[in-house]
């Protein structure tokens, strides 16, 4: 077995969601995401079980790793009890760590991801938050939205939200203890390091293409390539 393997033996997820596997494709067969992507848990189980280093570094630096949705549906069906999920966890942690999700178009969104969900949940207390929406970033969403934007005070106060206030209710300002308690279950569940480990990889890549942080963000913000869908020719 490689090093690589070994490093994914040390990981909880692995230990619990690799046994014995029977390679029957069950896990496939009821995978929503490999409905839609070219996704294959049990290939990626089958890969992984090889112990092959260079098998193990080409999930790393690969797309497919980020197409699970992380439903565990794997873990229903399997007669074996694997749970493919929790091996991709541990496979995206490694790739993490070791700065290899950004060879992939897919890891490389964990920069935006991170920079919006995770530091949303450290300021705000929620993992979407008003304020940090742009209208320029959802065009998508249509003028309606931009309304709502530009007008958030009156119309979360008129469906009862208790926006920007103190006391309980949907989008209230949390108190800064609570703030400083979600900061500490990061700290210690190991959530900060993570976070430095894709600000850390995803500013050298920015660096080797030339880019800012920020214009690198843009880019993988909004950048997708054809390829990824079961239905060629789709760039959604």
């Amino acid at each position: 077995m490689g090093k690589l393997y070994d490093e994914l033996c040390k990981d909880y997820r692995f230990k619990e969601g690799m046994h014995t596997c029977i390679n029957c494709g069950t896990c496939t067969a009821i995978c929503p995401a490999a409905e839609f992507y070219k996704y294959d848990p049990r290939k990626i189980v089958d890969m992984v079980q090889r112990g092959s280093d260079e098998e193990i570094e080409a999930l790393l630096k690969s797309d497919t790793i980020w197409y699970c949705g992380e439903c565990m549906s794997c873990v229903t069906r399997c007669p074996r009890k694997n749970g493919p999920g929790l091996v991709v966890m541990a496979l995206r942690d490694l790739s993490t760590r070791l700065g290899y999700f950004t060879e992939s178009e897919k890891g490389r969104q964990l920069y935006p991801l991170t920079r919006r969900l995770a530091e949303n949940i450290l300021r705000f207390g929620y993992c979407v938050h008003p304020d940090s929406l742009n209208y320029e970033d959802h065009l998508e969403s249509g003028p309606v939205f931009e309304w709502v934007l530009n007008n958030k005070k009156e119309v979360y106060g008129r469906l009862g939200a208790q926006y920007g206030k103190e006391g309980p209710g949907a989008l209230r300002k949390m108190p800064q203890k609570d703030l400083d308690e979600l900061k500490a279950i990061f700290d210690v569940t190991g959530g900060t390091e993570r976070m430095e480990w894709v600000y850390k990889h995803s500013e050298a890549k920015a660096a080797e293409w030339g880019m800012t942080p920020e214009q690198y963000d843009r880019y993988t913000f909004e950048h997708c390539s054809r390829g990824h869908f079961n239905t060629e020719g789709e760039n959604l």
